[in-house]
């Protein structure tokens, strides 16, 4: 059985490495902050340093937060690619930029290992229930060798082509849901400035042509005045950002996004980046 090094157990990252480690993989952890993976450390060999995690692994996963993380945990003196062994196969879950994997898959090839960009969607709710969708980019030989660790974390599972085109589905992905959830925070706000029974509402709604995931999860979450993070906002501010970047190299004006990114980072500098998604409702708020 093949030894697995996981780098980044954070709200979605430590839901997904317990599966791997469920399913009696052996598996090298490492997180900055020592205290998110303190769970895992009678189940896995909880590690100080990037070097150990990944120095005798034949699989790497890293889940981390930024791109410049991403670019660091792989690239920097301590980090992957000068301490993993030959032929190691890499794979970042990370939502990054899509100019950056590529970057990255070119180095690991110099390096003499393989990288596959493998984004995911579903938050906390699909990392704990492994009902993740993943989508891959890299070579198809590195993704079939990865299809069995994918399936324990995911219920789609998608190649989509070369290095890079993993990360250009999860900019599609998360444009579609930036469109939704702002749907979802206004039909909201419509149904609250009317004094009509919001969660009657939302039922009649999710099972016609308005049914969406984010109707049906962080809908009722609004409702309860529930923001905590299964995705966070700063995240999903770099997510959008991300989008915006890749738009302008196409000449493309995506004024959903546009307009969802400024009301996000409206919120956010008001305090409340580290809420979950739901918490674009705020800004709607009248107070």
């Amino acid at each position: 059985m093949k030894k697995i090094a996981w780098i980044g157990t954070g709200v979605m990252g430590n839901a997904m490495v317990s599966h791997l480690i469920n399913a009696g993989y052996s598996c090298n952890v490492y997180n900055r902050s020592k205290e998110k993976m303190l769970n895992l450390k009678d189940k896995a060999k909880i590690c100080d340093s990037i070097q150990e995690t990944v120095s005798d692994a034949d699989i790497i996963f890293t889940m981390v937060g930024y791109p410049k993380d991403v670019n660091e945990v792989y690239c920097a003196d301590y980090g992957i690619f000068n301490h993993c062994k030959e032929n190691a196969l890499c794979i970042d879950m990370t939502t990054s930029a899509p100019s950056l994997a590529i970057e990255l898959a070119n180095k690991a090839r110099e390096k003499g290992v393989r990288l596959l960009d493998a984004p995911v969607s579903g938050g906390d709710v699909g990392a704990r229930n492994a009902t993740l969708s993943i989508m891959v980019g890299g070579h198809l030989s590195d993704y079939d060798e990865a299809l069995e660790y994918f399936q324990l974390m995911g219920k789609l599972i998608t190649y989509i082509g070369e290095h890079g085109s993993g990360q250009h589905c999860k900019m599609a992905n998360q444009i579609v849901v930036a469109g939704n959830i702002a749907a979802v925070t206004e039909a909201i706000s419509y149904i609250q400035s009317k004094g009509l029974d919001e969660n009657r509402i939302l039922q009649a709604i999710s099972g016609g042509a308005a049914g969406s995931w984010q109707l049906s999860n962080n809908g009722p979450k609004i409702l309860k005045q529930d923001y905590n993070p299964g995705f966070y906002i700063h995240h999903f501010i770099k997510d959008l950002k991300l989008v915006c970047e890749e738009a302008e190299n196409e000449h493309l004006d995506l004024s959903v996004v546009k307009d969802v990114l400024s009301k996000y980072e409206k919120i956010a500098n008001e305090g409340y980046a580290s809420l979950g998604t739901q918490a674009l409702i705020k800004a709607y708020s009248k107070d």
